[in-house]
């Protein structure tokens, strides 16, 4: 039975979420927070949980903050994040802050069932913000990941450009940074699209994460 902790302000969603958590059968809800501080003061009182489902807007202590506090201080927690928030900064941020998994508020429950086992099992789970490819990546050994890494190759310009995605620059600002035109960015982005797979930023980001371009 895994054990699961719900953080979210919102106590109606997180009634109902307990609910829908507690019919897949295979979960427990230990406990209920409704923002990073109470997260941390609950985890004091319950038996540790294997897996927080965790928003993002929160008074006191947002999701962002709690997740920087599960990496830094309880790392065997994994994270799903369950937000409102669809825009590449906000995942960006919260992959690099140790989240395994991302997925929107108005998901369907067999998505939040696929997503949780998936998070338990493998150790991820990324739906439609990464191509297949990239996931492979993810779950690939450190042997395998070698081989996947001289397959692609890249040159300093868009190790550079990669490393800059992992920021939460604008395209302009990266430009400014790399003192290349805009024009230049949409062209390293589109090549580096086409060769890793994917086409979104977050998919740039993981795979700069996985091939330990940047540390999270």
């Amino acid at each position: 039975m895994t054990k699961v902790a719900l953080v979210d302000d919102h106590t109606l969603l997180r009634s109902g979420l307990a609910s829908v958590i507690s019919s897949f059968g295979d979960y427990q809800v230990v406990f209920e927070a409704d923002n990073g501080k109470h997260f941390i003061e609950q985890l004091k009182k319950h038996e540790e949980p294997q897996l927080v489902l965790l928003d993002i807007t929160m008074p006191e202590m947002d999701g962002f903050e709690t997740a920087q506090w599960i990496k830094e201080n309880r790392p065997d927690i994994k994270v799903l994040v369950l937000s409102m928030m669809d825009n590449d900064a906000a995942i960006i941020r919260m992959l690099k802050h140790g989240a395994k998994g991302y997925i929107l508020k108005d998901s369907k429950p067999q998505l939040l069932r696929t997503a949780l086992f998936d998070v338990i099992n493998k150790g991820f789970y990324l739906n439609e913000l990464v191509t297949g490819k990239l996931v492979h990546f993810l779950a690939q050994s450190e042997k395998d990941n070698k081989e996947v890494q001289e397959a692609v190759a890249l040159n300093d310009k868009e190790i550079e450009f990669l490393k800059l995605c992992c920021t939460e620059k604008s395209y302009k600002e990266i430009a400014d940074s790399m003192s290349v035109s805009p024009r230049t960015v949409e062209m390293h982005r589109s090549n580096l699209f086409e060769k890793l797979g994917t086409t979104s930023r977050v998919g740039l980001v993981l795979y700069a994460i996985r091939n330990g371009l940047v540390k999270v």
